[in-house]
């Protein structure tokens, strides 16, 4: 096949007009047969007349045509033959060895690197288990609202923990930047229609699921998972990694897994579990996890994310900045918008996680801690449009000093560490995050401030024409303390910023609600280039909480890779103990 890239169109426009356009393109006569595919569908909005922009493959009635007219364009920049995107797995287990393997790969969470991971290393005939500290999702979900209707939290079952991770109370944005050169994105999408996901997230450019949607998905994949042998124990928290040394490794500094302490908070037991190879895909809160692995010497290294508040627009004025007079077209349906400023003062200040026609939610997995998170579903018909808007932080600006280190890790894991904690982030949200629970009224009610007010410094005591999503609630007042100084500067100077990029962004009743604290893991676990822990051999650290994937796709992504590099060392491990 042929695909050719940036062919446009007016925003109304016929199929017809869109196969003459192609064959214009390949220099073919009008009438040539041909068959075409979409592969990607955008929307070009950089000047008043909007244009669709295509990504089309062309099959040509015989393929020495199409390499006859791929000849001819050879110098034609967007004409090319189109890759093989067809996923083949590296390996796949023989069907004896299930029986002869001495334990089974583990993956630690069921989130989107664990449920790909698990799904790979199912596929490969590998029979994973997996340990997932939630519920499934549909019980999840139900304790999910209680938070959110009643102010009760449960701790391990909520918007961060259980099935599906913290993705399926999202967007569902089924994007990414990252380099795919295998196109592993794609299996990743695949997996999902055949789950049950619409098909057009294989043709939108900025493909999303929904909240809604992804728990049926979610289930699905699951089903697929246990029908390949694999297994799924909820509620199972791992409380420590068991290690021996490594026979091979000088002074004994590497270590192996050998099993791992398991909690079932179902029936309040506690085992050991045999396991050499684990998939540790914990998500970007599972905080006391990295502070067990840490405990275990398990190297990690702080690392920057960011920190800020959500604030919320009627989705009307988003969609008239950006599609001007075709807002309302069903086409395009609800404008999103990406914003970065590079503050007077060092900061960069952007715009993440934009949710359009969507609901800021509550996102804590914390006693006495809150933390905002947005959520869309499928439709995007919410009336409001929510995103962060958040400040970069390294650790340079974690805490540091011994008292803040034990209040916020506890005396074990806050020992004395040269260069900035690995674990000083985690200090840091927990310090803003209990700061937010105050201004909120100590219900999990979130504090909040209009934009106005906010850039005046002073304090909010009547909503105006937005209304706040957030449930529990809103507690109205000033947000002036809830972040460092310097990030509230910084957010005072973006606003207006912004508000000349995109009309109405500095609206005065627009409304701020604080804060949010997860926008990535505040550390990563060193691994090598076999996906393995630089000095655990056996863990492959995964996923965002590893810091090795930043959304629902490249997660899936990460995942797919890390099963098939433990895949391939466990068949390896497995075929020389045969010949031994």
């Amino acid at each position: 096949m042929i695909r050719l890239t940036e062919l446009k169109l007016p925003l109304e426009h016929s199929a017809a007009e869109l196969e003459a356009l192609v064959l214009q393109r390949l220099a073919l006569p009008a009438g040539s047969t041909l068959r075409m595919q979409v592969f990607k569908r955008s929307v070009d909005a950089r000047k008043a007349e909007l244009l669709v922009v295509y990504i089309v493959d062309v099959a040509l009635p015989s393929v020495e045509l199409e390499q006859a007219v791929l000849q001819r364009l050879a110098g034609a920049p967007q004409v090319s033959a189109t890759p093989d995107m067809d996923y083949a797995p590296p390996c796949r287990a023989p069907a004896h060895w299930s029986a002869l393997a001495a334990d089974r790969p583990v993956v630690v969470g069921f989130g989107p690197c664990g449920i790909f991971a698990a799904l790979m290393l199912a596929q490969m005939g590998l029979r994973p288990i997996v340990l997932e500290r939630g519920r499934s999702v549909r019980q999840r979900t139900k304790d999910t609202w209680d938070l959110w209707r009643k102010g009760i939290l449960h701790p391990e079952s909520n918007v961060q923990f259980g099935e599906g991770g913290a993705g399926t109370f999202s967007d569902g944005k089924l994007w990414s930047q990252i380099k795919d050169p295998r196109h592993l994105g794609r299996k990743v999408m695949q997996e999902f229609v055949r789950a049950g996901a619409p098909e057009n997230i294989l043709v939108d450019a900025h493909p999303h699921i929904g909240t809604f949607k992804l728990v049926k998905v979610v289930e699905n994949l699951r089903a697929q998972i246990t029908a390949l042998g694999g297994e799924i124990r909820f509620e199972q928290r791992v409380t420590d990694l068991m290690l021996d040394h490594n026979p091979g490794a000088a002074e004994g500094r590497v270590r192996r897994v050998c099993a791992l302490a398991v909690h079932d908070l179902g029936t309040g037991t506690r085992y050991e579990l045999p396991a050499q190879r684990v998939v540790m895909a914990l998500g970007h809160s599972a905080r006391d996890s990295f502070v067990m692995l840490h405990a275990r010497g398990v190297r990690m290294v702080a690392k920057p994310f960011s920190i800020g508040f959500r604030i919320e627009h009627p989705q009307g004025l988003i969609d008239r900045a950006r599609w001007g007079r075709h807002a309302g077209n069903k086409a395009l349906g609800a404008a999103e918008y990406k914003l970065v400023h590079h503050a007077s003062n060092g900061r960069s200040v952007y715009s993440f996680c934009m949710c359009p026609g969507g609901t800021v939610v509550a996102a804590t997995s914390e006693v006495g801690r809150v933390v905002t998170n947005g959520m869309s579903q499928y439709s995007r018909n919410e009336r409001n449009a929510n995103a962060g808007i958040v400040v970069g932080v390294d650790p340079g600006d974690y805490p540091s000093d011994p008292a803040a280190l034990r209040a916020g890790l506890g005396d074990e894991a806050a020992m004395a560490f040269a260069g900035p904690h690995p674990l000083a982030g985690i200090v840091l949200q927990r310090e803003l995050e209990s700061r937010a629970f105050m201004l909120g009224g100590a219900s999990y009610a979130a504090p909040g401030q209009l934009v106005g007010d906010f850039l005046a410094d002073r304090v909010s005591t009547a909503w105006g024409r937005v209304q706040p999503s957030y449930r529990p609630g809103v507690q109205l007042g000033s947000l002036a303390d809830a972040l460092p100084g310097y990030a509230t500067i910084a957010i005072r100077e973006a606003l207006p910023a912004f508000g000349r990029k995109i009309a109405g962004f500095d609206m005065a009743d627009a409304v701020l609600t604080g804060v949010e604290t997860r926008t990535s893991s505040p550390l990563r676990i060193s691994r090598g280039e076999d996906f393995q822990s630089i000095n655990v051999r056996g863990l492959y650290p995964a996923g965002e909480g590893a810091s090795y994937a930043g959304g629902i796709l490249s997660a899936g992504v990460d995942g797919i890779r890390v099963a098939e590099a433990l895949a391939q060392d466990a068949l390896a491990a497995s075929s020389l103990a045969m010949l031994a």
